[in-house]
């Protein structure tokens, strides 16, 4: 009798079990990903003659971060900025810190002075789609991105002057324009791996 009232039991949390790993095999995979792994890393692997699919540059993560020099003289200017960032990149950031203290800019050691998100996985993918598609294309006069902004070591930053060209921003909500850097940082073994990563993955190089 005891083995049979384990045995009822048991089987409620058997039964529980079942709808959370239906919503989790239910996630849709970002459509930049899917891309990536069915047509942009064999082409990479033909274009660059690896050997090993495992060679094939790809995204790491990316950071995107937004200095607010003002926030030394007024801490509530940084607050404004926290929120727009978690709107933009979907995640929460994290408020930077002075490394140390520069008295000709009036800052001390410990101070905030910016927010920073960085992304990894699938929201990785979802902001460089958004970005690449959306975001890029209503900057005014857009004409492409620099193709020498990399760093030497396959990494590449963007900077972007003002949060308006995220649709996720509204222009009535706004109280001053921020600008951010956004560095996207690969696996590619040098720049010319890197940039044609991003080549194929959408990113409009300037000709």
């Amino acid at each position: 009798m005891a083995k049979d009232k384990k045995g009822q039991k048991e089987a409620p949390a058997q039964e529980q079990k079942g709808p959370d790993q239906q919503r989790h095999s239910a996630k849709e995979r970002p459509r930049l990903r899917a891309r990536f792994e069915k047509e942009v890393a064999p082409a990479l692997l033909k274009e660059l003659e690896l050997k090993n699919v495992m060679a094939v540059p790809r995204l790491h993560k990316i950071v995107v971060n937004m200095g607010v020099g003002e926030a030394t003289q007024n801490a509530k200017v940084l607050d404004p900025a926290v929120n727009e960032l978690g709107q933009i990149t979907g995640q929460k950031p994290v408020v930077t810190r002075a490394k140390k203290s520069i008295a000709a800019f009036k800052v001390r050691q410990g101070q905030s002075i910016g927010a920073m998100v960085t992304l990894r996985g699938d929201r990785m993918y979802e902001f460089f789609d958004r970005l690449v598609n959306i975001v890029l294309p209503r900057v005014r006069d857009f004409r492409g991105v620099s193709s020498k902004s990399f760093d030497g070591r396959g990494n590449y930053t963007i900077g972007l002057h003002d949060q308006l060209i995220f649709p996720e921003i509204s222009y009535e909500k706004v109280d001053k324009l921020k600008g951010m850097n956004v560095t996207i940082v690969t696996t590619a073994a040098n720049d010319n791996q890197a940039r044609s990563l991003l080549k194929h993955m959408g990113m409009p190089f300037r000709a």
